[in-house]
């Protein structure tokens, strides 16, 4: 039987003098998984324990119960839990920006802990076990497990919102979280919405252009997916059929005669506009005379009062329940019940099942499974779901009564309409989100997500050709014995991309690894480069290499002193017109730039923003291939450029050119972007293409980018 490794913050058990189950709504939603495969936890026990008896007793005792326990010290609860986890990252996934704190001792806490958890996995795991990391507390272990341990299927699923990119640029560290994430095969969200969140955030911070469900990166593809988790919904129908449930529901019943009641369950958070609903309420009970009969149940289990911001609010949500009680309660009536405590679940849900309205209004809230507990309690269609539109369950359960938080008036009357509702109009709705509710449980989430995480790994762990490949395997091709020539592109090829061109001169590691190459035996060095003679001659000037400039313009031969242009009738009576568009894209499109050369234009948009310089690329592209049907030019999109040049000179023609009278036994083109493509099509039994990058190519052969190309011709004989 397969295994799953469950990784987790905590495990799903309490460790005392026994070990009991945790209740929790993971443990319930990975149950339904126990008839295809073996459950294994990895996680903190929740105890910090640094003796090393206690420890390896502990550690036995958690194995029995398929666990494997990762122990914390009190220092590493605080920085990487308390800290990072719940003081960084947490308020900025939830849009509470100005609630960020950060530490650099948290952020070397989380890098440790999350580090230990890989390394765990790592010796823990078996080939063909798959691994699942759950939520922000863990969201570097993918990509440090995947170095690891590259074989391992492992999927991450994140329990919060994915933040906008604008709230998460906020965030120290968000290019690292990134990165730890695109280790994982397969990374699930609750909605769209945050998704497309996380593929824009990608596109901003490193580049990485995504397709609707994944995206490649490293020679390998992440996929994407929404799987909006549910609860334990045979939990709750096994414990309406308990004799203590319907004792407690008749209990109820007679406390709240002749009531009406109002539902608030969820943790005490600033995430769950706790205050902004006290603001409603008080507007309510302001507003309406036939409110006497109605009770307002307040069940707000404690969170984190260790931490200031939760500290702060339990104070101001009590000021308001006492202020909102004092102002309208009589000798027989009080309007709110206020309950700052866990309550049996036996309790909990026989208030779901009487409750009139459940008032379910968080300012955000990754999904909030409180709506489909008061759901699945509604046996028979009554009640209403009062609902924030910004919790990701408001995207499955349309026909609740759906509230913008932030509009305490339009609450206001959404409660009223919810209490005038009549039972007619209630139960169709209500059963249907039931429905609903009952057949996506959490078992239905957990099977979906391991379904897609089992078949991604069949057929998609590796991009399609050009495959990338071992340097061997094109270093066979270029034995010193034969007589060589390398053509090779500058940027992007032999050297990284930087934000101005200007800055891109080659370092001196590049310099000196071309110093060596030219005192090799039977091999001649081409630098073909879009840039300018001016640029190369200033660069590469003193070296033994061949410069071709502007795509083949302009070539300068080894050992000589001039400058050539092979086509000096090439047509350029087309620059004017196109200098004017480009002018046009330059004011409309912010960080752009152009660069103009003898043979053509660059337009550049590296520094513009990303979605929308690309979008101005595509539209430039269009325009200028329409405009120019009739004149010789060449328009390519480029790494972040448009490039325009004579359809008479480029890089193919060039190097056609440099090996009419060559004898070479074998040649090496190399390249990163459209405009290499041109070398990589000529049908010269002697060419071996190679793409450096990701992109899409005909070449035969790809590395991964100019640090593998660089590492490849130190390695030539």
């Amino acid at each position: 039987m397969a295994r799953i490794l469950t990784v987790a913050n905590r495990l799903p058990v309490t460790v005392g003098k026994t070990i009991k189950r945790s209740p929790g709504g993971l443990v319930s939603a990975l149950e339904g998984l126990h008839e295809a495969f073996d459950l294994h936890w990895i996680g903190w026990p929740g105890t910090s324990v640094t003796q090393p008896q206690q420890i390896k007793e502990i550690t036995a005792r958690l194995t029995e119960v398929h666990c494997t326990p990762i122990f914390l010290s009190k220092k590493e609860v605080t920085e990487y839990y308390h800290g990072f986890a719940n003081a960084s990252i947490w308020p900025a996934f939830h849009y509470f920006a100005h609630f960020v704190h950060f530490k650099s001792t948290w952020w070397d806490s989380y890098q440790a802990v999350n580090s230990r958890f890989a390394e765990t996995v790592a010796a823990e795991a078996r080939p063909d076990d798959i691994v699942w990391v759950h939520d922000y507390h863990l969201m570097l272990v993918p990509w440090m497990l995947r170095t690891l341990r590259p074989e391992l299927k492992i999927g991450f699923f994140l329990h919060t919102p994915f933040p906008s990119y604008e709230i998460f640029r906020c965030l120290p560290k968000r290019k690292e979280i990134l990165q730890g994430l695109i280790g994982s095969d397969l990374i699930g969200f609750h909605t769209y919405g945050y998704l497309r969140h996380f593929r824009s955030s990608l596109l901003h911070l490193l580049n990485i252009e995504t397709e609707m469900d994944r995206f490649l990166s490293y020679d390998r593809f992440t996929h994407l997916g929404v799987f909006p988790i549910g609860i334990n919904a045979q939990g709750f129908l096994k414990e309406m059929k308990t004799r203590r449930f319907q004792k407690k529901l008749e209990h109820f019943r007679s406390v709240y005669r002749d009531k009406k009641i109002v539902l608030s369950v969820e943790r005490l958070d600033y995430t769950k506009g706790i205050v902004r609903r006290l603001e409603a309420i008080e507007r309510f009970l302001l507003k309406y005379e036939d409110k006497h009969n109605i009770v307002f149940i307040f069940v707000s289990v404690p969170s984190r009062d260790e931490v200031k911001e939760y500290h702060q609010l339990r104070s101001e949500v009590e000021n308001m329940v006492g202020h909102i009680n004092g102002q309208f309660a009589t000798v027989d009536h009080i309007p709110i019940h206020f309950i700052h405590a866990s309550i049996p679940f036996t309790e909990l849900c026989a208030l779901y099942a009487i409750a009139d309205v459940a008032m379910v209004t968080p300012l955000i809230d990754g999904m909030n499974l409180v709506c489909k507990e008061y759901l699945a309690c509604k046996e028979d269609g009554t009640g209403t779901l009062l609902l924030s539109e910004f919790a990701g369950a408001s995207n499955e359960l349309f026909d609740a009564l759906i509230v913008n938080p932030y509009d305490i008036d339009a609450m206001v009357e959404q409660l009223q309409t919810a209490l005038s509702m009549t039972k007619n109009k209630q139960v169709n709705p209500v059963l249907a989100m039931r429905k609903h509710v009952l057949e996506y449980d959490a078992r239905n989430w957990a099977k979906t997500f391991i379904r897609n995480l089992e078949a991604i790994a069949e057929y998609d762990r590796v991009p399609e050709e050009p495959r990338a490949s071992p340097m061997e395997q094109i270093l066979s091709h270029l034995r010193a014995d034969r007589k060589r020539a390398i053509f090779m592109d500058y940027d992007g090829t032999l050297r990284e991309f930087e934000n101005y061109p200007q800055w891109a001169s080659p370092t001196t590691e590049i310099l000196n690894l071309l110093k060596k190459l030219q005192l090799k035996r039977n091999l001649d060095l081409y630098l073909i480069s879009g840039r300018r003679p001016e640029d190369l001659e200033a660069w590469f000037g003193h070296l033994k290499i061949t410069l071709i400039a502007e795509q083949g313009f302009a070539v300068k031969e080894r050992g000589r002193p001039e400058w050539t242009y092979p086509h000096p009738d090439t047509d350029l009576s087309w620059k004017p017109q196109i200098r004017h568009i480009l002018e046009q894209y330059v004011t409309t499109t912010p960080g752009s730039s152009i660069e103009e050369k003898m043979s053509g234009f660059v337009w550049h948009y590296r520094r513009s923003e990303p979605e929308f310089g690309k979008w101005k690329a595509q539209q430039l592209v269009s325009v200028l291939s329409e405009m120019m049907t009739n004149t010789p030019v060449e328009v390519h999109h480029g790494n972040l450029t448009v490039q325009i040049s004579s359809v008479h000179v480029n890089k193919g023609v060039a190097v056609q050119d440099c090996l009419r009278h060559k004898d070479y036994d074998v040649v090496l083109c190399a390249g990163d972007d459209q405009t290499d493509e041109n070398m990589f099509r000529l049908e010269d039994p002697r060419i071996i293409s190679v793409k450096v990058g990701k992109n899409k190519t005909i070449a035969t052969y790809r590395l991964k980018d100019p640090e593998h190309f660089r590492r490849f011709l130190r390695r030539l004989p």
